[in-house]
């Protein structure tokens, strides 16, 4: 099988090693009930796509894909999956274990493997958990957003405020030890009554992982054209940091400890390893429209729509849209960017003389700590994390 772009290439170099480190696959379900007004995923609605796609289409070349992934790359056993989108739970629980057979079926999964699903919460239940469950998945993420239902609607969530809730115990009842809950703050017309309504119902769930993100205005939005017409305003950069403390605090004190920016766990083996392979810089096969890939220093991404992504495969070709071959300063920068969001912090064996210099500008500032060789973000690092990493890179 052949890539579909022109510029693909992953020369044997890249491979070289793989197999030694941990090796994760992406699987991107790009289908949902709705669209969002803040998303600006590659994702589509049933009437968006109309005949052209469809998820038995999108499974059946997934199968492919994944097949000759394996083939491509000799087969590394997978440590971790996660399986995104767009909305996941739409498969449902048949059309998630088909998922997992595909990645088992092509590469095998370690005995310890993680195997993460996203789930919109109203198209879950007890039956959907179970299923999933015994099919071999560990760990389930629930979109949550807020429990404010207002903050919902200007979200454009079709989910009621309490769901994530009952779903999250559905989820633990079944068997799942490692449930997440995911929340957006910052979105116009929060409070902070809301941000701590919100906080006490993911406190009450049981959950052992939180992710909170501040709300971003996207390009091509609705919430953006929503805000460039003055029918909402921007979030406001100042709330936006008094909220993340807020957050921080609340969990903090529930015993959920920051270990990236904006990811919180009750103990390590709470973790997202699977995310935690993409900050370290591992290996990942992206499968699915418009999925990322990366493999020993090569990026590789899919044709986004669905029908291409079915049409190259069913076709004998790989997929691929574009790709790059990472520099060793490209590579250099992303392991500043992305280790330095860490809580377990950035080696200073990695920073060049002069980014050791502005390191320890960082320490004096108050930005930056240090701690068994290592430079970690700060409380007030963390909410200038981004600040931090082009003062160290400058």
């Amino acid at each position: 099988m052949s890539p579909d772009g022109p510029n693909f290439l992953l020369p044997a170099a890249a491979t070289v090693g793989l197999g030694t480190r941990p090796f994760g696959v992406y699987v991107h379900v790009p289908f949902c009930a709705t669209r969002c007004g803040y998303c600006d995923f590659n994702t589509y609605t049933a009437g968006e796509l109309g005949s052209s796609a469809s998820p038995a289409s999108w499974l059946e070349a997934l199968r492919i894909e994944l097949a000759t992934a394996a083939a491509l790359l000799g087969g590394p056993v997978v440590d971790t999956v996660f399986v995104g989108g767009g909305t996941p739970s739409l498969l449902g629980g048949d059309g998630l274990a088909a998922v997992l057979e595909g990645v088992r079926a092509g590469f095998g999964l370690a005995p310890d493997a993680e195997v993460t699903t996203e789930a919109n919460p109203e198209s879950t239940s007890p039956e959907f958990f179970e299923r999933i469950r015994r099919a071999g998945y560990t760990r389930v993420s629930l979109g949550m957003q807020s429990a404010a239902a207002h903050v919902l609607a200007v979200l454009d969530r079709v989910h009621s405020p309490g769901r994530p809730v009952a779903a999250a115990r559905q989820a633990r009842a079944a068997g799942f030890e490692h449930v997440n809950l995911d929340l957006i703050y910052g979105t116009p017309g929060e409070s902070d009554a809301d941000l701590d309504r919100s906080l006490d119902a993911v406190l009450t769930a049981g959950v052992d992982h939180v992710s909170a993100y501040a709300l971003i205005v996207e390009d091509g939005t609705a919430l953006a054209r929503r805000v460039r017409r003055g029918e909402t305003v921007a979030p406001d950069d100042d709330v936006l940091a008094e909220r993340y403390e807020r957050i921080d605090a609340r969990l903090a004190a529930a015993g959920l400890r920051w270990y990236e920016v904006s990811n919180w766990a009750a103990s390590d083996s709470a973790r997202c390893r699977h995310n935690l392979g993409y900050w370290a810089g591992g290996d990942w096969w992206g499968a699915g429209p418009g999925a990322h890939s990366h493999v020993g220093g090569v990026r590789w991404w899919n044709v986004k729509h669905p029908a291409r992504y079915a049409e190259a495969l069913a076709a004998g070709r790989l997929p691929v849209a574009g790709s790059e071959r990472l520099s060793a300063a490209e590579r250099h920068t992303e392991e500043v960017m992305l280790g330095i969001r860490l809580a377990d912090g950035l080696p200073v064996s990695v920073l060049a003389p002069g980014e050791r210099i502005a390191a320890d500008r960082a320490v004096q500032d108050g930005l930056l700590g240090t701690s068994a060789g290592r430079y970690v973000l700060t409380a007030r690092g963390r909410l200038l994390a981004d600040g931090v990493v082009r003062d160290l890179l400058a």
